[in-house]
């Protein structure tokens, strides 16, 4: 099995532009993100994928691989595929989110391996929700998982309801998860979910996974112990660069 991992990076982030490009204790954040994927040993490969010369540039510059790619994108899924076409000979693209810049290799390990069962369409990884601030936390969508490792639904309101109890005591009596943002997809699924109208789920939740869902597609669900760190604004940054 042959695995690409791409990593999106766009300079205009409506939030925090030329974020890609922002200095972390002397290294760019996509070459610190570029850096934890190539320690992952089950990659093949590792490209950015970007619609900006800045970003395209800088990569080269650092000795990295990049591919200009089309600035129409909706979203980071959609410029993976575009790289994936253009890369037949990879079986599984592993999707690695480009703000995350102390990204575990052991992560997406994890995600590799769920690959390894042939039945695997999509996968991606879940965390056990810690305390309340994560659970009632519309920016960290929430997972219910069935018996065979799957998503059922993704939500950024806490799922499922705990009838009959206080809502601060719904984590002793339920297990939680919420979603750790990384992909990996078969090629040809991939190609095939971003033909996809956006569905109405999408449309209520604002999660793209959603639309694979209500279209049949299978998410697989590894679990992982290691907390991640994305910069979404400069103020994310700063709490990063304190932390760590």
């Amino acid at each position: 099995m042959t695995i690409l991992g791409i990593i999106p990076a766009r300079f205009a982030s409506t939030r925090f532009p030329g974020k890609p490009l922002v200095d972390i204790a002397g290294k760019s954040m996509i070459q610190r993100v570029y850096e934890q994927a190539k320690k992952c040993t089950h990659l093949t490969e590792v490209i950015v994928a970007t619609d900006d010369n800045r970003i395209y540039d800088h990569v080269l510059g650092f000795g990295g691989v990049a591919i200009m790619t089309s600035a129409d994108h909706q979203s980071g899924t959609d410029r993976c595929a575009e790289v994936a076409i253009q890369h037949p000979q990879y079986n599984v693209i592993i999707n690695i989110q480009g703000d995350e810049p102390y990204i575990d290799p052991e992560q997406i390990t994890k995600l590799a391996f769920c690959f390894n069962d042939a039945g695997t369409q999509i996968a991606t990884l879940v965390k056990k929700v810690a305390n309340e601030q994560e659970l009632f936390n519309v920016n960290s969508p929430k997972v219910v998982i069935n018996k065979l490792s799957e998503a059922v639904y993704f939500s950024r309101s806490p799922l499922p309801h705990i009838r009959g109890q206080e809502q601060q005591n719904w984590l002793s009596h339920f297990t939680y998860f919420k979603h750790i943002g990384i992909y990996g997809y078969r090629a040809g699924v991939l190609q095939e979910i971003t033909k996809l109208p956006v569905s109405s789920l999408e449309k209520a939740e604002s999660l793209e996974q959603l639309r694979w869902i209500e279209n049949g597609y299978r998410i697989k669900v590894a679990e992982t112990e290691l907390e991640t760190y994305a910069i979404d604004t400069p103020e994310d940054m700063e709490k990063l660069n304190n932390l760590f």
